[in-house]
């Protein structure tokens, strides 16, 4: 296990950057990834929320993609079957309403041999102090950060989804004083 965010985000970085093609990218919020992905993709954003909509819609232009982003939750985008070449998450699984309905979802969307990358902060160990504070926490940051739930089995819920998932990184993130958050940053196939 890695620590700190250097290492992290070296490893987020070098995954969104060897994708091509095209990439979905669920909940894109204000478009942070764009200064990471490689300037030959094509990009299609999907963002829920109306206001990160609308601000990610003018970073994407700013980056050359003129494409509007869909205005869907991750469990049901509006694409067809196996449109994609990539799929890309980062902080996202944490607040989506079901994990594996959007899985699924990716799955369908990715065209055979795609790749769905992912960097997100997930559950610590069960029966640890952090996973005690991770459920504490969690109703609160349900309400203030979107649905957050620092808790979710997110790497247990690739592992069961139609996805190979094909590697796992994993980082202990510094948070607050001594505390830290686990995090991992992957990539799962669709075969």
């Amino acid at each position: 296990m890695a620590e700190g965010f250097g290492a992290y985000d070296a490893a987020k970085s070098a995954a969104i950057g060897g994708l091509r093609g095209t990439v979905l990218e669920i909940g894109a919020g204000r478009g942070r990834n764009f200064g990471r992905l490689h300037p030959d993709v094509t990009w299609i954003g999907c963002e829920p929320d109306r206001r990160r909509r609308t601000e990610l819609a003018r970073t994407a232009h700013g980056f050359g993609h003129t494409r509007e982003p869909l205005a869907s939750a991750a469990e049901s985008v509006p694409l067809p079957d196996a449109s994609v070449d990539a799929v890309l998450a980062t902080v996202v699984l944490c607040s989506v309403r079901d994990q594996a309905r959007v899985l699924a979802e990716i799955a369908r969307l990715l065209r055979p041999g795609g790749e769905f990358v992912f960097a997100e902060h997930v559950g610590a160990p069960e029966r640890t102090w952090k996973r005690a504070l991770q459920r504490v926490i969690a109703p609160a940051t349900r309400l203030l950060d979107h649905g957050c739930d620092p808790s979710r089995e997110t790497e247990l819920s690739l592992r069961r989804s139609p996805l190979d998932l094909v590697q796992v990184e994993h980082f202990d993130l510094p948070a607050l004083g001594a505390i830290t958050v686990p995090y991992v940053v992957g990539r799962a196939l669709r075969t």
